[in-house]
C-alpha cells in the first residue's frame, strides 16, 4: 500500500472514511489512515479544509463529543424525515426533567434528582435514558448505600450535535424557555 502523494489525495482519504463510517471518528481513528505519518495539527487542517469544500454542498463536516461525521444540512432534515415516517420517540416530562437535571448537575444521584424535582423518579424513567444511552452510571457516592451516581454519554452529546456540556446553553436560559412536551 502506498502513501499519499499530496494534501488533495489526503483529504479525499479522509472524505472517504467520513462518508462511509456509520460514526463519528475521533482524531485518533482517522491518524490511523496514514498510518502515524501525520501529525494531528495537519489533520485538524485537514478536516477545516474539507469543512470549507462541502460549504455549498447539502452535507457537512462536524465535530462532536466522539469525532467528526457528515451529516445532511438542516434545512434537509423534513425531506429526509419523510424515508423513515416512523415517529420520533417522546419524551415524558419526568424524563425531560430527569434529563436536564443531570446535564446540568452531573455527576448526580437518584436522590439528588429526587431531592431537585419535589416527586420520587420511577425506574422506567432512569431505564428509558440508559437504554437510550443519553445517560449512564459513572461511579457510587462514598455514603452509606453507595448510591449510583449518573452522568450524560457522549452519546448524548453527538444526537445533540454538541462537542462538550460547555456547548448547553446557560440553565437559566434553558429554565426559562417554554419547550413543549408531547
Amino acid at each position: 500500500m502506498r502513501d499519499p502523494d499530496n494534501i488533495q489525495e489526503m483529504k479525499q482519504i479522509l472524505e472517504a472514511a467520513l462518508l462511509t463510517s456509520p460514526q463519528a471518528l475521533a482524531l485518533d481513528d482517522l491518524l490511523k489512515l496514514f498510518a502515524g505519518r501525520m501529525e494531528r495539527p495537519t489533520l485538524r487542517m485537514l478536516l477545516d479544509e474539507l469543512k470549507t469544500d462541502w460549504l455549498d454542498r447539502t452535507l457537512e463536516l462536524v465535530q462532536v463529543a466522539s469525532g467528526y461525521r457528515f451529516q445532511a444540512k438542516p434545512q434537509y432534515s423534513e425531506y429526509l424525515a419523510r424515508l423513515n415516517p416512523e415517529r420520533q420517540p417522546k419524551y415524558s416530562r419526568a424524563v425531560m426533567e430527569t434529563l436536564a437535571i443531570i446535564a446540568y448537575r452531573q455527576p448526580v444521584t437518584r436522590g439528588d434528582i429526587e431531592q431537585i424535582r419535589g416527586v420520587a423518579v420511577n425506574p422506567n424513567v432512569i431505564r428509558q435514558l440508559q437504554e437510550r444511552d443519553w445517560i449512564d452510571v459513572v461511579g457510587q457516592r462514598e455514603v452509606p448505600g453507595r448510591p449510583s451516581l449518573y452522568a450524560t454519554t457522549k452519546h448524548f452529546l453527538d444526537d445533540l450535535n454538541l462537542r462538550s456540556l460547555a456547548e448547553l446553553p446557560p440553565f437559566e436560559a434553558f429554565a426559562q424557555a417554554e419547550i413543549p412536551l408531547e
